[in-house]
């Protein structure tokens, strides 16, 4: 089927403002790219030290120089449940290499906090500078010039999209992304979410609560919701990062083992010293960070890939921003019912039909770009696929035609809804995102007064006392990368739950960030430019009647214009306001700070 006009329509759009940052990263990259190992340039000294500690048949093959050695770069920690499979990989790895006449080594380890720990934690203001951390972290193991191919082991939030920013520093390798799966279902997601509401009300007590929540969080993997680090699987996926479909495998299972197996051999068939050359940079181009757009609002993914995927463009001298979010997601319908956005989690959607599945649908449907390059070569039909083990090996059949259970994964041709997952809202406010995709109809228009909080705890307080049984915009201020580090605000979310349940019309609007399991209550999150930065949310006083509407894309004050203009802009002094134990340590990157719609940045990308 041809391509629907406005997918074009937009990636032409996204090619021409991108030309001059993208000609520049190109160019850098072809510079870089070499025919052989790049360790042929190093000096004895710098080699001698390189392969000191390797095996002895690693040790003459990295002395030879002839063969692919590949850069491992792990997420690894025990304590989170998506990184700790991640344990078993290298050795996985470097096994699988061998069989094949190349080698691994271990490069370097990433930091990656979990965003499921820290919720409404001081820790949370270190969450989203730990992107840009894990992405100078992953440069500096792949600067040693050792390799000729990498393997990025993470999954969740902050995590992968730092992999890939720091990856594209080195683009002419080729890198495949490997990862640890989510794990098998526990508690249903909406009971989860009811009890949470319970516990809000002070209907059931602390053991209550920690026994639901043990029953959710239960064993290795990822979390089983369609959050950010879910999202990240498909974007991985979509994006041509991955072996197919290996987003959703659960792990400890064979058929994970032969994915981690496959992807290190497959990572060496790719490198320059081979026939079949395909170097990060040509993977990540203008239709596939379009293609990964599209893949965000068919699933309703994380409104953090709102700041996310603009940050990976910008890496690869792409230039997208929230209005090229909201013209796809006018085009694209919304296929997946996955929670917070329905009742399902991955692995229902996996057994669905999964990511082959969706992938097939939308290219049958013109809204996916085929001929994108991909770590498994030209196009992304390649992807149509769902994996089985042939003779204990990794093996690939045609994805179903039809979904598997069409609660969970539907059509292009009977969606849930006919447009995607997220919307851009904006007005005298400024620029915000909202996912309406998991919120109902009847919740995407709210017109209240509002009350202003400057913190996330001043407003459970006000819940606790009572004082929050009304209609009302919850507007919270000085939550922005400057201000705080933008932290996720999905404490909130049962609270307000509660409230919206109770009858009232509530809605937030802030300049943080949700977690990419919020959903229920409308937010309009992410407003920039933020507060701290002189931004107009920060002209708001309580009383003032606002307008949120996710329908027609617009979010106002509606404060007579005469007053609004001369109303002054309030400020904080955030050193007053001791609210983490990260401040000092990250003050270089919360001077630094982008807004959220040029992606958070606290470093300087290829424009």
């Amino acid at each position: 089927m041809s391509l629907h006009p406005r997918l074009v329509e937009v990636t032409e759009r996204i090619v021409q403002k991108s030309k001059p940052s993208r000609g520049d990263y190109l160019a850098r990259v072809a510079a870089w790219a070499a025919k052989e190992p790049v360790r042929k340039g190093l000096s004895c000294t710098n080699l001698a030290h390189a392969y000191a500690a390797s095996p002895a048949g690693d040790k003459i093959m990295l002395r030879e120089q002839r063969q692919p050695n590949l850069a491992i770069v792990s997420a690894y920690n025990d304590m989170l449940s998506a990184h700790q499979p991640l344990e078993q990989y290298p050795e996985i790895i470097k096994a699988a290499a061998r069989e094949v006449g190349a080698t691994a080594q271990f490069a370097g380890g990433v930091p990656a906090m979990c965003d499921g720990v820290t919720q409404g934690q001081a820790g949370m203001e270190l969450s989203l500078f730990s992107r840009d951390v894990i992405a100078m972290s992953t440069a500096v193991a792949l600067s040693h010039q050792m390799f000729d191919a990498t393997l990025c082991l993470g999954v969740c939030d902050k995590i992968v999209p730092g992999l890939l920013i720091g990856a594209l520093q080195f683009g002419h390798l080729p890198t495949v992304f490997v990862p640890a799966g989510p794990m098998v279902s526990g508690l249903e997601n909406k009971e989860k979410a009811r009890i949470r509401q319970l516990y809000a009300e002070g209907k059931i007590d602390r053991n209550g609560l920690l026994e639901a929540e043990e029953k959710s969080y239960h064993g290795a993997g990822t979390c089983t919701f369609y959050g950010t680090a879910n999202s990240n699987q498909m974007l991985m996926e979509i994006m041509g990062l991955h072996l197919p479909s290996a987003a959703f495998v659960n792990p400890g299972t064979p058929l994970r083992a032969a994915f981690t197996a496959e992807a290190a051999k497959r990572v060496a068939a790719i490198t320059a010293l081979g026939n079949e050359y395909i170097p990060l940079a040509e993977v990540i181009s203008e239709k596939a960070i379009v293609n990964g757009l599209v893949g965000l609002m068919a699933t309703g993914g994380s409104t953090n890939h709102a700041i996310h995927l603009i940050a990976i463009a910008a890496a690869a001298g792409i230039v997208i921003d929230w209005t090229d979010f909201d013209d796809i997601s006018a085009i694209v319908p919304l296929l997946a019912k996955v929670y917070p956005n329905g009742g399902a989690d991955v692995n229902h959607f996996h057994a669905a039909g999964g990511m082959g599945y969706l992938i097939a649908e939308l290219l049958k449907a013109g809204l996916l770009h085929d001929d994108v390059q991909t770590v498994m070569g030209p196009g992304l039909h390649r992807y149509a696929v769902e994996p089985h083990l042939q003779d204990g090996k990794l093996a690939w059949r045609a994805a179903p035609s039809e979904s598997q259970d069409k609660s969970v994964l539907s059509s292009a041709a009977a969606p849930f809804q006919a447009d995607g997952g997220l919307r851009l809202v904006q007005g005298n406010l400024g620029r915000a995102v909202i996912k309406v995709s998991a919120v109902a109809p009847a919740h995407r228009i709210v017109e209240a007064p509002a009350i202003v909080f400057d913190s996330q705890d001043a407003l459970i307080d006000a819940f606790k006392r009572g004082e929050l049984e009304k209609d009302f915009v919850a507007v919270i201020r000085f939550q922005g990368p400057r201000a705080n580090g933008m932290p996720e605000l999905h404490k909130l979310t049962p609270s307000l739950g509660v409230l919206q349940d109770r009858g009232f019309k509530v809605a937030m609007v802030t300049d943080g960030r949700m977690s990419g399991a919020s959903g229920k209550v409308p937010a309009a999150i992410h407003i920039t430019p933020e507060c701290l930065a002189g931004g107009p949310l920060a002209k708001v006083r309580t009383g003032d009647l606002i307008r949120l509407d996710a329908e027609a894309g617009t979010l106002q004050a509606l404060v007579p214009a005469a007053v609004w203009d001369a109303r002054e802009v309030e400020q904080i002094d955030i050193s007053a306001n001791q609210f983490g134990y990260g401040r000092d340590l990250f003050a270089v990157f919360r001077h630094a700070a982008s807004g959220a719609e040029q992606g958070a940045m606290s470093f300087m990308l290829p424009r």
